[in-house]
């Protein structure tokens, strides 16, 4: 009798070892026909279309990910020829590791969207990133307890209808996530910024480019090449400053100051205005103004007389006007006397330049006061400087 039980356990355990066998071959060599010709064969139809949108859910993996369903799917077929208290358990296996599958492979749908979606101009103006990223975010954790429910056999439906009393626990642990939306819904719905946008925050040490707007981070990269990241919500509690207004405007502002000696400024004598005369661009001005003004070498405050800072300051803004890449005509031009200080009188000139590019905005900044700073000499002006050079000379 014993022998007889024996030989019967025996045969179902090699009959159980055979299906198993089977079972696992099967869905290997399914495995294997899926990656290596089916996906193939649908990746050579895909680039052949016109359209890009699929050949970007080929280069994300996708089809990839979604062949690791196949081998659970073969065992799950299997499945009937296994013994019935072992078809419970092997069917909660093979559902956790489909949700499992189902779940990375929503990942690399979502990630393919997005490349997608910021293949497009629209998606400097409107990123969707931070939203991208939430849904995986809702997808892994939904997912999960589905799956964990599978595997031990508790109904999913059941376990999500008690979460809500975990609501306040949640807010907690997700409290950086929720504020972190909150702020890029508002990002995004206000247009504070995008990416390609100038931006600077000096709480962060951030004075760049943003590259990047992500749910949880923002990533700006510095003109010295480094890259800030900086949490989302933060943009929200600081202040920062977005150039975007110079960039589209297609100007940016010059606001420089000349320094003028006081002990160099005076009144214009015959022989300065003879000089001065020689100067085309302000030849017509200084005429208009000796018809009305006393020129001779008398001192006097009784009448009008031209001076020399009065007079250069006329230049500036003339050779300013004249100048090409200086707009003056749709952007605030003003060439000003400030306040005197104890480093002399501040002449200052308020002006756009028409190209904002930084190199070529430095050069077109730099000409200008190159050359004024040698004109200063044509009109008896000096540049005040510390005591230093010239006088430490001596």
């Amino acid at each position: 009798m014993e022998n007889i039980i024996t030989n019967i356990d025996f045969e179902a355990l090699l009959k159980l070892s055979s299906i198993i066998g089977l079972s696992v071959i099967a869905s290997i060599i399914a495995y294997f026909i899926s990656k290596k010709y089916i996906i193939k064969i649908i990746h050579k139809l895909i680039f052949k279309t016109k359209s890009s949108w699929d050949d970007t859910l080929v280069k994300s993996g996708f089809f990839e990910q979604l062949a690791h369903i196949v081998p659970p799917l073969v065992i799950l077929y299997f499945s009937s020829m296994y013994p019935q208290n072992m078809q419970d358990a092997l069917s909660q296996i093979v559902g956790f590791w489909i949700a499992i599958v189902v779940i990375k492979s929503i990942d690399k749908f979502l990630s393919a969207l997005l490349d997608i979606y910021n293949s497009f101009e629209v998606s400097k103006e409107k990123p969707i990133k931070g939203y991208i990223q939430l849904l995986k975010m809702f997808v892994y954790i939904l997912g999960f307890i589905i799956a964990v429910c599978i595997l031990v056999g508790v109904s999913p439906w059941g376990v999500l209808s008690g979460v809500g009393a975990f609501t306040a626990v949640l807010m907690f642990i997700f409290k950086d996530t929720i504020l972190s939306l909150v702020a890029s819904v508002q990002i995004v719905a206000n247009d504070l910024f995008k990416v390609g946008d100038w931006i600077e925050a000096p709480n962060f040490g951030a004075d760049g480019e943003v590259i990047d707007i992500a749910l949880h981070s923002v990533k700006v990269q510095n003109w010295d090449k480094t890259i800030v990241t900086i949490p989302t919500y933060k943009f929200m509690e600081n202040s920062f400053k977005n150039w975007r207004g110079m960039s589209d405007s297609g100007g940016r502002r010059i606001k420089r100051a000349l320094f003028i000696d006081v002990n160099s400024i005076k009144f214009c004598t015959p022989q300065l205005l003879e000089k001065l005369n020689k100067i085309e661009i302000i030849k017509d001005y200084l005429q208009e103004k000796q018809k009305v003004v006393d020129t001779t070498d008398e001192i006097t405050l009784n009448k009008r007389k031209l001076t020399n800072i009065g007079t250069f300051r006329e230049y500036v803004k003339r050779y300013l006007e004249n100048n090409p890449n200086i707009d003056s005509k749709n952007f605030t031009f003003i060439v000003r006397q400030l306040q005197p200080t104890s480093k002399g009188v501040p002449l200052e000139i308020y002006a756009f330049s028409n190209k904002n590019k930084w190199a070529e905005y430095e050069d077109i900044q730099s000409d200008i006061f190159d050359h004024l700073l040698v004109a200063l000499k044509e009109f008896d002006l000096k540049l005040y400087q510390e005591p230093s050079g010239e006088f430490g000379a001596k």
